[in-house]
């Protein structure tokens, strides 16, 4: 070490100097430290002091921490208002139908008969969701609906997310009554339920993108998690389905609409995680979203037992 050395860092302690010493050795770049009353330093030949200063930085910004990710938005108040009025509307309905309230064919005039929405009784898109075959029926759709369901209000907003999916099961609803067979007759709130799904899904997956680095690998988690759901819970268990024509209706699974009604969900979901679109839902007050929703399916049961 040359006499004409070059100071490339310093430190009031001696162990820091040391720790850099050995990185620029690594290197084959020779150093000293010496100690001026104040501070050690650490010094190299004229001729490696300029890959030394590089190389000592290049070290500095590999030791610094990686930044944290950002905290994922908190979960939306109010959640489970959204899941009250689920269960209650789902019962009251249910008890109505079941004990005659309204009127003996109550039943009829909700399910979604493929032969009369195509000729026009739309309605029965909304009202189907809110009928089921019996208590066990029932039950499992309250049970999976209340979890996806307050899920999803967690994370778009109670109002938001109850709008969306008696929207967007209605639309599923109405795609397989138009477009299937005519003699298709199916009722139940697991469209709903995988609508809820798809929409909860879909949107974790588009909002993770805004708060999140991670791989994209780990970012289409919630989708992939949607999916295997779908096809765990969707292929299986009553659903609903009526196969007319058969003296003893035969209860199967509708397959179809479960995968319609994750599919819209999945497509609103985008849709709520673009902000003009985030930006409009949380313009309109959380309760009026809600309201919104639930008078959809009163409006719809009016036309039903009007008629």
């Amino acid at each position: 070490m040359s006499t004409a050395s070059i100071e490339v860092y310093r430190s009031p302690q001696r162990r820091v100097c040391d720790e850099r010493a050995l990185v620029l050795l690594a290197l084959d770049i020779a150093s000293t430290i010496i100690y001026d009353g104040f501070d050690y330093l650490l010094l190299v030949d004229p001729g490696e002091a300029l890959r030394a200063r590089s190389e000592l930085r290049q070290y500095e910004l590999e030791r610094r921490p990686p930044t944290p990710p950002p905290r994922p938005p908190p979960p939306l108040p109010f959640a489970w208002v959204g899941c009250s009025v689920y269960v209650v509307t789902l019962v009251a309905i249910g008890l109505a139908v079941s004990n005659g309230v309204w009127r003996p064919d109550a039943f009829d005039r909700g399910a979604l008969n493929g032969a009369l929405v195509q000729h026009g009784q739309l309605w029965r898109a909304w009202t189907a969701l809110t009928l089921h075959l019996d208590g066990a029926h029932l039950l499992a759709n309250l049970a999976a609906g209340v979890w996806f369901c307050y899920l999803a209000a967690a994370q778009i907003g109670a109002g938001s997310s109850w709008l969306l999916i008696v929207c967007g099961a209605a639309v599923a609803n109405l795609i397989e009554a138009l477009l299937g067979p005519a003699e298709h007759v199916s009722v139940g709130a697991s469209t709903a339920v995988f609508t809820a799904l798809g929409l909860l899904a879909a949107h974790a997956w588009r909002a993770r993108r805004t708060w999140t680095q991670q791989r994209w690998a780990l970012r289409i988690a919630p989708l992939v998690g949607g999916v295997v759901l779908l096809g765990w819970f969707g292929t299986g268990g009553d659903a609903g389905d009526i196969s007319a024509g058969e003296a003893t209706p035969i209860v199967q699974v509708d397959i179809v609409a479960h995968a319609l009604g994750f599919l819209v969900g999945a497509l609103l979901g985008v849709a709520a995680a673009h902000a003009p679109v985030s930006a409009l839902l949380n313009r309109v007050p959380q309760w009026a979203s809600g309201v919104a929703a639930w008078v959809s399916i009163a409006v719809a049961w009016c036309f039903a037992l009007a008629r």
